[in-house]
């Protein structure tokens, strides 16, 4: 004989709580229940107790519905199998769909009324409501096992052996109530999940016609769509690993889901859990939009071979630009692990920088100062990687050294850096500021909707969580779509400077970081965000333009703001840097200074040859130098000219500016481009060869800009 068990949803013993407009949600029956009040009764207003899988996919029906939805969960995050700073990015998201959820909160009583609910939740806070779904979790619908004598394991699952066999000789149980051995930690534990649900009954279906097979355990994996966003995991957690005392260590990767120069490509935070003295895989969590779920079967079956983060540095894995890169996500978050195993950087978590002691660390942020603009860690100063080993005596080496990135790359290379020159104590922030702003944000999104608007048929409006509704208001759409960063941005501060004050922008754009960016660039220039929301994979964000001017870089850059650049290299990739750098400056408002000396000029050469007088000498140097942008070679992979053809070829399918662009959009935001007028004597390039609008300056041009600015690059 052999018996399949299921498992019941948990239904609170609480005042209310059998209402009609109350449900639950186990079966396919249950579904049609609540779609059946979802088409006949119209609610406008849904709460959702508890945010695990069933609550968070309810939520996004019910909201893709157009209804108003509450979340409502008694832990301190969603997504319990799930760590709490990968959680942190789901809130973020939860934020952009305008879920409004309480955290560390649950539902003391419901309270119906004629036309409406009130769920009291533990806090005391109030929310009406006209229905409520409860996705709290599953218990093991053991009835029958007890009837019939079966053993109930520690967990209150039904006791099986590794044939599957209860503890009637006659009887096996599989499926969601059964206790089964986790894979990792080797406990009892209870993981209803319909794929080890289905193996087991194969399985016991065998064993019972004499065909001898062992479950080996469970390892949890599971995947999860949250609107836009997939949420996958597999092996233990931290909490888990924790609560059975096993030694681990973390690490934290961010990679794009495939090639980035091919459009399309999306971030993939990964987290890797490890053991500290063999590298074997402890588990797994990938929070991203695509190709999520690839990443974590792949670890998956790691896992299940017994593999360590060292064999995931060799897997090969299929690539191809649409679908990878040459180093996988995979192969990345091996390489981060195994170096941390090996000692080649120390590495410090999100979680330890509130405890450090100011007196006894310097912290460093080594983006670009365009990226510390849009926020950073406070305490930190700013010192980018490419100036360190130039600024390396303003680094103390009495003190602990914090460095980081934005994910982590960067903080590596700076700390190796720092480490070649003597310094002892020096540690990465694991994942960078992108694992770290997410997890110290304020996570809940409470109290976002006014409950109070009840009219005279007791039917609840209930306000959008938007300060303003702009849609009928809008002066001004722009698309952005298919712009990187800073464009999109720059985009903005075009067309704001066009409008007038009180006036509205709408922009979309499909950069994953401009929802960020772009409430940080308004916060700095005195524009008022009105609303961000997400719209499919685009963002779409309305702006009032503010009476605190833009400044439009013609002198009236706040004194101390200003970014100075020296241009020295003519490869055609510093080149571009440069000028995105400073269009971003720019777009941010400040006053940009670009000096332009010895190989740097060859950007500002025209491109078509100018009758002017040289000597031999100066004639030979204009034979021997590329003539323009155009003729610009790379600094590394040139490969006799066609590095150059494929990266401006691949920056044009990505809607990415070409460096005449660049150029002319630095020229239309008035960024003062200088020339050294030493080097072009000694070089034999004449004024007559340059482009239009370029400055014929000395050093003291140069000095005079940056006296006022607080960021000055070499490059």
């Amino acid at each position: 004989m052999k018996l399949l068990t299921l498992i019941s949803p948990i239904k609170p013993n609480i005042e209310g709580i059998n209402g009609s407009n109350v449900f639950t949600l186990r079966n396919i029956p249950d579904t049609y229940a609540i779609k059946d009040f979802v088409d006949n009764n119209k609610p406008k207003r849904a709460v959702v107790v508890g945010a695990g899988f069933i609550g968070l996919e309810i939520a996004e029906n019910l909201r893709e519905r157009g209804m108003v939805v509450t979340v409502v969960e008694l832990a301190n995050q969603v997504i319990g199998p799930i760590d709490y700073e990968m959680a942190a990015l789901v809130h973020s998201h939860l934020k952009e769909k305008g879920i409004e959820f309480y955290l560390e909160d649950g539902v003391n009583s419901i309270h119906h009324h004629k036309k409406y609910s009130a769920v009291e939740l533990n806090s005391g806070k109030e929310i009406k409501t006209d229905m409520i779904v409860l996705g709290i979790g599953v218990r093991p619908e053991v009835d029958l096992a007890k009837k019939a004598g079966l053993a109930l394991g520690e967990r209150g699952g039904i006791k099986v052996d590794k044939t599957l066999k209860t503890s009637d000789p006659n009887i096996y149980a599989v499926g969601d109530a059964i206790e089964v051995i986790d894979y990792i930690n080797g406990n009892p534990t209870l993981i209803p999940l319909a794929g080890p649900a289905n193996k087991q009954g194969r399985m016991a279906a065998n064993n019972i016609c004499g065909i001898r097979e062992e479950y080996e355990g469970t390892q949890g994996t599971s995947v999860l769509k949250v609107f836009d966003m997939t949420v996958a995991s597999t092996g233990n957690n931290e909490k888990i690993l924790k609560r059975f005392n096993i030694p681990y260590l973390k690490s934290f990767t961010h990679s794009a889901s495939h090639a980035g120069y091919y459009p399309g490509a999306m971030p993939i935070s990964l987290k890797l859990l490890f053991a500290p003295d063999t590298g074997k895989i402890l588990g797994a969590q990938a929070v991203g939009y695509d190709g999520v779920e690839k990443r974590i079967d792949v670890i998956a079956t790691a896992i299940r071979a017994g593999m360590t983060v060292y064999d995931l540095e060799k897997l090969e894995l299929a690539y191809a630009p649409p679908y990878s890169s040459a180093k996988d996500p995979v192969n990345m978050a091996g390489y981060v692990a195994s170096n941390i195993l090996k000692g080649a950087v120390k590495v410090i978590h999100w979680d330890e920088i509130a405890n450090l002691d100011k007196g006894k660390t310097m912290l460093i942020d080594v983006r670009t100062p365009l990226e510390v603009e849009m926020g950073t860690i406070e305490g930190s100063i700013n010192i980018p990687v490419d100036e360190l080993r130039d600024r390396i005596n303003e680094i103390p080496k009495d003190k602990e050294i914090i460095i980081f990135c934005q994910v982590g790359l960067r903080g590596y290379l700076a700390c190796r850096i720092l480490e070649q020159n003597g310094y002892k104590n020096v540690r990465n922030l694991s994942g960078g500021y992108k694992t770290y702003a997410p997890a110290v944000q304020k996570q809940a999104n409470q109290d976002i909707y006014d409950y109070e608007k009840i009219d005279n048929s007791d039917l609840i409006h209930a306000s959008s969580p938007g300060p303003e509704n702009c849609d009928a208001a809008v002066d001004i759409r722009l698309d952005a779509c298919g712009l990187q960063c800073p464009g999109p941005i720059m985009q903005v501060k075009n067309a704001l400077d066009s409008m007038n004050v009180g006036e509205v922008l709408e922009v979309t754009a499909s950069d994953p970081a401009f929802g960020t960016d772009i409430k940080s660039w308004c916060e700095r220039t005195g524009n008022h965000l009105i609303k961000v929301t997400n719209e499919g994979k685009n963002i779409k964000a309305c702006i009032k333009k503010g009476r605190g001017e833009i400044s439009n870089n013609n002198g009236s850059g706040s004194s101390g703001n200003d970014k100075t650049m020296v241009v020295f290299s003519g490869d055609l990739d510093k080149a571009i840097a440069s000028f995105i750098i400073a269009n971003g400056a720019a777009a941010m408002g400040r006053k940009v200074t670009m000096f332009f000396t010895f190989w740097g000029l060859n950007i500002l050469r025209k491109h078509q040859k100018v009758n002017v007088k040289k000597n031999f000498l100066e004639s030979m140097f204009g034979m021997m130098m590329p003539r323009g942008s155009k003729k610009l070679a790379l600094s590394k992979m040139n490969m006799g000219g066609m590095g150059s053809k494929m990266i401006r070829y691949i920056m044009n399918k990505k809607n990415v500016a070409s460096l005449e662009d660049l150029i002319e959009q630095a020229k239309a935001q008035g960024i003062r481009i200088v020339a050294c007028s030493m080097s072009m004597d000694v070089m034999g390039i004449k004024k007559e060869e340059l482009i239009d609008g370029i400055e014929i300056g000395g050093v003291a041009a140069y000095l005079g800009a940056a006296e006022t600015a607080d960021t000055n690059l070499f490059i």
